[in-house]
C-alpha cells in the first residue's frame, strides 16, 4: 500500500533534530517509503510544529504527520510552557483531523539525555516516532471512513 508521510523538525537545537530527523527516514525507508513519499517541513521551534502539523493534516495529502523537536529544560519556566503547549496543540490537531500524528519531541532534563535519543540505532526517538506514524497510517487505512464507508481490506 502507497502512503504519504511528512516530517516536520524544529531547527531548535538542530545537533538534536537532525539526529532525530536521519532516525525517522531511516526508518521509513525501511518500512518501504520511497523519498517521493515524504515531505519534509523545517520550522524554527517546537512551538511551531502544531500550526504546521495543522496545515498539512488539512491538506488532505498525507496519511500521517511525524513531530520531531528538541526542548533542553533550563533555568526558567519557558521549557514548561513550551513542552505543553506543543504536546497539547499536537494532540489537537489529531484529534482536530482525525490525521495520526506521532510525537518524536524531546522533553529532556540535560542535553546529554537528548543527544542518547538522537543518536542512531534503535533508542532514537525519531526513528520509533517514524514507526508509530507508519503502524497509524496503516492501522486507519483498514478502519471505516468518516463518512462510514467500508474501506477495510
Amino acid at each position: 500500500m502507497s502512503m504519504r508521510m511528512a516530517v516536520i523538525v524544529s531547527r531548535f537545537n538542530s545537533e538534536i533534530t537532525e539526529g532525530l530527523l536521519a532516525g525517522a527516514l531511516g526508518a521509513l525507508d525501511e518500512s518501504g517509503l520511497s523519498k517521493k513519499e515524504v515531505t519534509v517541513v523545517w520550522v524554527p521551534g517546537a512551538f511551531e510544529i502544531p500550526v504546521t502539523a495543522m496545515r498539512l493534516a488539512e491538506s488532505g495529502t498525507y496519511d500521517a504527520i511525524i513531530c520531531l523537536g528538541c526542548l533542553i529544560k533550563g533555568d526558567t519556566m519557558h521549557f514548561e510552557y513550551i513542552a505543553e503547549a506543543t504536546a497539547h496543540g499536537i494532540m489537537d490537531v489529531a484529534l482536530a483531523t482525525t490525521v495520526p500524528v506521532s510525537f518524536g519531541v524531546l522533553t529532556t532534563t540535560t542535553e546529554e539525555q537528548a543527544i542518547q535519543r538522537s543518536i542512531p540505532g534503535p533508542d532514537n526517538k525519531g526513528r520509533e516516532a517514524a514507526r508509530a506514524a507508519v503502524e497509524m497510517a496503516n492501522v486507519f487505512q483498514r478502519l471505516p471512513s468518516a463518512r462510514g464507508e467500508d474501506i477495510s481490506e
